[in-house]
């Protein structure tokens, strides 16, 4: 085989150390790829395919995009999961001996994008580590766009680590994932987080998340001698996951990440746990149908000014409080906003000019920044002494801390102030950036270029009038630098000092060697003002590098401002209160909305309700009622006004009382989940299962039509069983709504403690029902099905035949719910007998109870039992004849005894 060329062979070298990325190699202008990457990126991209002579009998495929834009096309490969290697030349062409040398400067991936022009501004971009054994999780996740890193663990038992870890991916939702080997060879796990969050999992080196590496990485990366001061004592999980994290990054972005200078150890334990499932059924982020941010509680509550506050928002919604006094103190600050109209509003105004600091010091940090990206940091600083004297205000005690702890940052400000020019190029490289002032020798090239300027705008006249040509100019251009241009009818003018440099078609172009040293000298000058400006750039960037820390402090602050001031413009503009809020105990809320329903109604009005929820005789509501009646909203609203409070935000009612709550928990509506061959009905009953497992005294549960994947009696009896276990202390005890069809639930007040019926109050007109949205006291008795199914414009035969066939059920019904009333035995029956037979058979009253041993005789019982449910009828003659008075009956009452009962018997 021929040798490859000394480029080709310089190519394949550094393409196999990075087999698994798509090679960006760089060409001059252009990014070129081969081979394999060619052809590749040419279908990817949809780009031309060439070729490029290699050294081979055939040409190596090729295909290129141009340096200056390469971004969106980098992006557009990331996106589809794929990494690209960025090589460039790491030395200078002039000072090279052969072929320049080149290396990867960084490897771009799905979480560890920059470009500014791809990431969403309102939403963060986590690369999140996974570290995980038999004993444990430890999961570590980072935005190095803004340099935000978060690490926590998970000790638990290894089923019960699984099902969080999945839930704290719901939370963070992650574009890209690293995991050891024991958490990669786990998939089953595996499979199911890369199909529900549509991420691949890519095995990293073991090595990387031993303890001991992993502790100095992190030391290293934060510049300190322990970690004791970051929570990290005694937490080795989180350690070694954090230790990968930060060695994945030093290999693939091969740069120092100076912005990534804190972490945020936590404990799952700190806030409000939301599953997966409750995440998705109250769209707290995105709807569940689309994915769309309209039509989400951050939908609504999302004022905020700023990207940061942004971000921050979110967060905020993901993770509600558990401290009482934190929440309090977020709601403090929102009712002095809200109660200042005018400070609001100014406070929003000035919001308005801040640009994203996170991701601006991020760039300052990568140094891929540029002179307008210090522009906008001086811009956004401007604003901060404003703000601080705002909220310094003594009227505004809630809003002091925060302006106490905000550094105007007026040293940055005046640096950039002083040195960048108001409106510089995009480019570092081509000068124009520097205010001439700010460096001496920077002046001094500008007023020598200066004076050769003016030196050239002269020469062109004083030539004209030496020649006698009217027509000469003087030009410039970079291969043949200043000429003197002359017309072909000029020619006999020319003196004989000018040396022909182009022949045109209409023209000669010439120099002199007077005008030959005065553009050594021009030239000379602006390139070493280039030079010299870049340098200046690059100090005043590493000064603002080095006070990153104070930077991103202030940031964080501005970011909280926003919040609240978004919270506090949405509870003004919307009619939202402040909750009262408590430790633990009732949800008291009056006059609740649903604050996304009442957003997206048009020119309706929305129907507000009442919640009492206690620990004592109110723990469970069970609410009945029609389809399209407002069940599940009035349910889904009771857990955002309480999530809601728990952010801190202002809520949607005429008044809340709200006591903490651990945990919310929903089931709602119907889903399957085909992928890993679960039925609608499986799903259901793990959902119930994560609930009944995890549930506490101090969580909200939401649960909608439990048992209605399977038939009526096994739905019924889940249902019922469901009930009874919630309500009982000493397994949960929980707040709970619980809407159902099942009208058998109604039963259970008064027979559980802390079951209450509600009801959705509907008003029947002919036929036609009005859905009234109200919730009411008592048990519905009805669930209208058939009229809803006619007006959402089912065929009239068909509702027809279904209100025949529904008669003549409810009539069968009747008869079996009488036997059921007969044979029926409640718990206090239960503790009362010394027996209970399979079918809860409950004796008559005059019936001796009796301890039964014999199986044979539960049998016989049990048998009796279900042939009187399936034989209603024949029972109903056999009674009859049981009961006749032999001995008082009259000829004529015999007649028509014996007439009722053949008419009977013919129907059986």
């Amino acid at each position: 085989m021929a040798k490859l060329t000394p480029m080709m062979q310089q190519y394949m070298d550094i393409k196999n150390k990075n087999k698994d990325s798509i090679l960006f190699f760089r060409l001059g202008d252009f990014y070129e790829m081969f081979f394999d990457d060619a052809l590749l990126a040419s279908r990817e991209l949809e780009i031309a395919l060439t070729g490029r002579e290699c050294g081979q009998e055939e040409k190596a495929p090729m295909c290129g995009v141009p340096y200056h834009s390469a971004d969106s096309y980098i992006s557009k490969l990331v996106k589809k999961g794929y990494n690209v290697a960025i090589c460039e030349q790491v030395e200078d062409p002039s000072q090279a001996k052969g072929i320049v040398k080149r290396d990867v400067v960084r490897i771009i991936t799905p979480g560890t994008i920059t470009d500014v022009k791809v990431l969403d501004e309102k939403d963060n971009n986590y690369l999140c580590c996974v570290y995980m054994n038999e004993n444990g999780c430890g999961i570590s996740y980072v935005d190095i766009s803004t340099g935000d890193l978060f690490t926590t663990d998970l000790i638990d038992n290894m089923s019960s680590a699984s099902n969080l870890l999945i839930d704290e991916l719901a939370k963070i939702g992650p574009t890209e994932i690293i995991a050891n080997e024991f958490f990669y060879k786990k998939k089953d796990l595996v499979n199911e987080i890369e199909k529900r969050f549509n991420i691949v999992i890519k095995k990293y080196e073991d090595w990387a998340f031993d303890t001991e590496f992993a502790r100095d990485k992190i030391k290293n990366q934060l510049s300190v001698i322990s970690l004791d001061g970051f929570g990290l004592k005694n937490r080795n999980f989180a350690v070694s996951s954090t230790g990968a994290l930060i060695e994945y990054l030093n290999e693939t972005q091969k740069t120092t990440l100076d912005h990534i200078n804190n972490i945020s150890t936590y404990r799952i334990s700190n806030f409000m746990v939301i599953d997966i499932n409750t995440r998705r059924n109250l769209e707290l982020t995105e709807t569940m149908r689309d994915k769309s941010k309209r039509g989400s509680l951050l939908w609504v509550l999302d004022k905020t000014s700023t990207a940061m506050g942004g971000r921050l928002l979110k967060k905020w919604i993901q993770e509600p409080l558990l401290k009482l006094q934190t929440i309090t103190n977020r709601l403090e600050s929102v009712e002095t906003l809200v109660n200042n109209i005018f400070l609001m509003d100014e406070i929003k105004e000035l919001l308005k000019k801040v640009y994203d600091i996170e991701r601006l010091m991020g760039r300052i940090a990568y140094g891929n920044c540029n002179a307008r990206d210090l522009i906008a940091l001086k811009g956004s600083i401007s604003i901060i002494p404003e703000l601080k004297a705002l909220l310094s205000d003594p009227d505004y005690p809630s809003l002091n801390k925060l302006a106490n702890e905000m550094d105007t940052l007026e040293d940055v400000h005046d640096l950039i102030e002083d040195s960048i020019l108001e409106d510089p190029p995009l480019a570092v490289k081509e000068g124009g950036i520097i205010k001439t002032d700010y460096n001496e020798d920077l002046k001094a090239l500008r007023e020598g270029a200066t004076k050769g300027k003016e030196w050239l705008s002269n020469l062109q006249s004083t030539e004209r009038k030496r020649t006698g040509i009217k027509s000469l100019k003087v030009g410039f251009n970079k291969v043949f630098g200043y000429y003197l241009e002359v017309t072909k009818s000029n020619m006999s003018l020319v003196p004989d000092d000018y040396i022909r440099k182009q022949t045109l078609a209409n023209s000669e172009r010439y120099i002199t060697p007077e005008l030959k040293e005065m553009e050594s000298k021009i030239l000379g000058s602006e390139e070493k003002m280039t030079a010299l400006e870049y340098s200046i750039f690059l100090e005043i960037r590493n000064k603002i590098k080095s006070e990153i820390k104070r930077i991103q402090k202030t940031s964080k602050i501005i970011s909280t401002i926003d919040v609240l001031n978004s919270l506090a413009e949405v509870a003004y503009k919307n009619n939202y209160i402040k909750p009262t809020m408590k430790e633990e105990g009732t949800i008291d809320i009056i006059g609740g909305r649903h604050p996304v329903v009442e957003k997206m109604l048009n020119d309706e009005l929305f129907v507000p309700n009442d919640t009492h929820l206690d620990d004592n005789k109110n723990r469970i509501s069970i609410i009945t009622g029609p389809n399209m009646a407002g069940k599940s909203t009035y349910m889904r609203q009771v857990a955002l006004i309480t999530l809601m409070s728990q952010i801190g935000s202002f809520v949607p009612a005429e008044e809340a009382n709200i006591g903490i709550v651990d945990k919310i928990f929903t089931r709602v509506g119907a889903s399957d989940n085909l992928a890993h061959g679960q039925s609608t009905f499986m799903v259901e009953m793990s959902e119930v299962a994560n609930i009944l497992n995890n549930g506490t005294k101090n969580s909200l549960i939401i649960l909608d039509e439990i048992g209605r994947g399977t038939s009526t009696y096994d739905g019924l009896s889940i249902a019922w069983s469901v009930v009874e276990y919630i309500s009982e202390k000493s397994k949960i005890g929980a707040k709970t709504l619980f809407a159902t069809h099942y009208h058998e639930l109604t039963e259970l007040e008064g027979k559980i403690d802390g079951v209450i019926n509600y009801k959705i109050h509907v008003q029947e007109k002919g036929k036609d029902i009005i859905f009234l949205r109200k919730i009411k006291r008592g048990g519905a008795d009805k669930s209208y099905g058939i009229e809803v199914a006619r007006l959402a414009g089912v065929p009239n035969p068909v509702i027809d035949r279904a209100k025949e066939i529904l008669a003549e059920l409810e009539k069968r019904d009747i008869n079996k719910s009488e036997i059921l009333q007969e044979c029926s035995i409640t718990k206090e029956d239960e503790l009362n007998s010394k027996v209970i037979t399979p079918n809860a058979y409950k004796p008559d009253q005059n019936e001796e109870i009796k301890e039964i041993d014999n199986s044979e005789k539960i049998e016989e019982k049990s048998s009796e039992f279900q042939l009187d449910m399936f034989n209603v009828k024949e029972k109903q003659v056999l009674d009859k004849l049981k009961n006749i008075d032999m001995m008082n009956v009259t000829p004529l009452d015999a007649i028509n005894i014996l007439y009722e009962l053949v008419n009977k018997s013919r129907d059986i």
